[in-house]
């Protein structure tokens, strides 16, 4: 007796465009409701914004700012972003996960389009961190955080970082396509983005008494723009020329990571 072994399809180059779109947004669907057969993930994505916010307040905002109502404006945006850095790391987990159990190998044998499931996954994950802002701002008003904007620079703030989030993605989303293992992109996470985060304004409203080349970095740094358009958005303050620098920080960073990231997808698939 023997074993017939079927090739997966090849239909990539006979998928329209329209199905593709249709293929993404099913695949986008499928990543969001597996999340109640996994709890855990939404926990993941609730409890530890909420963690955040209540001990840096509690924690760091007397000895920062005399008070935690005064420490509120600064560390709000600066946790949203940085929750936002972490979140994109769960792209490149999700996506690893999915490569090394074989989540993707079914895919292929489908008459879907190729760059359905990388797509739906990182369309899933942005509407993810959406919720996670979601509940940053809800934690913050609960203990005093107030938008003193409108509601338009309150959805402005929202498109902007969704935006660098699916733009800084493709580094993890890289970093997944490389290793073999989901734990290492999670270290990848922890080695860079714990460095962007402080090495920026996000916990701390200026520069002033750093050491002039730590200054620098921290003036220059992709984090410190998206956190201070975001503040701005939220509390009031500059936002053009911060927004414009994330976003062209975001641009320079998915042009180097995407191209890469599509040529390790395939060499993978």
């Amino acid at each position: 007796m023997t074993t017939a072994t079927f090739a997966p399809q090849d239909l990539s180059k006979r998928i329209a465009p329209v199905t593709a779109l249709r293929n993404t947004a099913t695949l986008a669907w499928r990543n969001l409701v597996q999340i109640k057969h996994n709890p855990m993930e939404l926990l993941d994505l609730s409890i530890q914004p909420i963690m955040f916010v209540l001990l840096f307040a509690y924690v760091f905002g007397p000895a920062m700012s005399g008070s935690v109502e005064n420490y509120l404006p600064v560390v709000i945006p600066g946790i949203i972003a940085q929750n936002a850095l972490f979140a994109g790391m769960s792209t490149g987990f999700g996506l690893n996960t999915d490569i090394t159990k074989g989540v993707f190998d079914r895919f292929r044998s489908l008459p879907i389009a190729r760059s359905a499931p990388l797509a739906g996954r990182i369309i899933a994950d942005t509407a993810k961190q959406g919720w996670s802002m979601m509940i940053l701002l809800l934690v913050g008003f609960a203990i005093g955080f107030r938008i003193e904007t409108n509601i338009l620079a309150l959805f402005t703030a929202f498109a902007l970082l969704l935006a660098f989030a699916v733009l800084f993605s493709w580094t993890s989303v890289y970093i997944a396509m490389k290793v073999n293992e989901p734990e290492k992109v999670q270290i990848f996470g922890f080695v860079v983005i714990f460095p962007l985060s402080f090495l920026s304004t996000a916990f701390i409203p200026t520069t002033e008494g750093i050491p002039g080349p730590v200054a620098a970095v921290m003036d220059n740094s992709p984090v410190t723009q998206l956190v201070e358009a975001m503040r701005g958005l939220l509390v009031g303050g500059p936002v053009l020329d911060h927004a414009l620098v994330a976003l062209a920080w975001g641009v320079g960073i998915s042009l180097v990571f995407a191209p890469l990231s599509l040529r390790a997808f395939k060499k993978r698939a």
